[in-house]
């Protein structure tokens, strides 16, 4: 603690981090709740006949937050893939990896970095349909990069590795780079893929439209089924309710040992006045005594407590000024109160 009580700079600093990076966890938490709490409230409807009739009832034919299970179909076009014959789908996101290694002057280890130096995403309106043919329900998938998670299946993976000639690997290691390669990824939803969408179901003319919700709450586009994708929210939730209320409970340790520091502070000043009280008043009834009995009190008073008599001759520097009380009160190494000489021994003095 610093003078007057006041935390120290780090106290107060670590004071304010602890509680700034409690309060960013648990803003986290919360919109994390919030969240999991509108899927838990999301409205389950099914692609079958009654869907148009469930939209036309509901208030500007619009459901705010639905979910929907169907399998992807495209509307005209389809994708193909560029490595994989006969892979059709309605997204494609191609993908040029950068891999090398990296020199830390700090750890003077050598550590991997990854760059993406090239992606290219390509679409086409695709629909989501049911399971079971015949029906003749759809729901056209808007905005399908909007969504929060948008499961894409890895087709075509390839790693090309960079070649290096011995001039080249000398100026890697002078400039503290050194290239591995360059990794091809292809990513497409597919054709015939199993979804669970989670957005914004509307009826626009005679289209049934999934879309990004109005109210700030995701759009999922995802390939695991709902109660899945409920319980992976769930899990995020409940890990960051842990770590909030970890660094909640570290916030309030810090808090407490500053508190605690306080109050000893604050004891340790009680302690000084009252010995300063009591002080005062000895020297009041010294004045007193002198007053009364003259200047010989005075004289002989100990100079530590100033009310008894003195009785002890310090050596070897043989000064007379302390009573046997406070001798034995002083700290060790104990030294004279004059001369602040150390007291080899101590002699009783006899007043006659």
């Amino acid at each position: 603690m610093e003078g007057g009580g006041r935390p120290s700079a780090v106290q107060a600093a670590l004071l304010a981090a602890s509680t700034a990076l409690t309060a960013l966890l648990y803003s986290v938490y919360r919109q994390k709740a919030r969240v999991a709490r509108g899927l838990q409230g999301a409205r389950r409807v099914r692609l079958d006949g009654e869907l148009r009739a469930v939209l036309l009832e509901a208030p500007g034919r619009c459901v705010p937050y639905a979910v929907i299970e169907g399998v992807v179909q495209s509307v005209k076009d389809t994708l193909s893939s560029q490595f994989v014959e006969n892979c059709k789908g309605v997204v494609q996101r191609l993908t040029l990896q950068e891999h090398k290694m990296v020199w830390n002057r700090t750890t003077h280890l050598w550590n991997d970095y990854e760059k993406i130096i090239h992606q290219r995403t390509n679409t086409t309106p695709f629909d989501l349909v049911p399971q079971e043919d015949g029906t003749g329900v759809a729901v056209r998938v808007m905005k399908p990069l909007d969504a929060a998670e948008l499961s894409l299946e890895t087709v075509y993976e390839k790693f090309h590795p960079s070649v290096q000639s011995f001039t080249d690997v000398i100026g890697h290691y002078i400039s503290g780079e050194r290239p591995k390669g360059i990794q091809e990824t292809e990513q497409m939803l597919k054709v015939g893929t199993a979804l669970t969408g989670v957005g914004e179901l509307v009826l626009d003319n005679a289209t049934i439209k999934l879309q990004p919700p109005k109210q700030g709450m995701p759009y999922y586009l995802s390939g695991v089924d709902f109660d899945s994708l409920l319980q992976k929210q769930e899990s995020n939730v409940r890990f960051w309710k842990i770590l909030t209320v970890v660094f909640g409970f570290a916030t309030c340790a810090v808090l407490f040992f500053i508190l605690r520091k306080q109050y000893r502070h604050h004891r340790e000043r009680q302690h000084l006045r009252q010995m300063q009280d009591e002080f005062r008043q000895a020297q009041e009834r010294l004045m007193r005594e002198m007053n009364a009995e003259g200047g010989e009190t005075l004289k002989n008073a100990c100079v530590i407590c100033l009310s008894n008599i003195k009785s002890c001759v310090f050596l070897e520097c043989g000064h007379v000024c302390s009573c046997k009380e406070c001798y034995r009160a002083l700290p060790e190494p104990k030294k004279c109160p004059i001369c602040r000489q150390a007291i080899s021994r101590v002699v009783p003095l006899y007043n006659s």
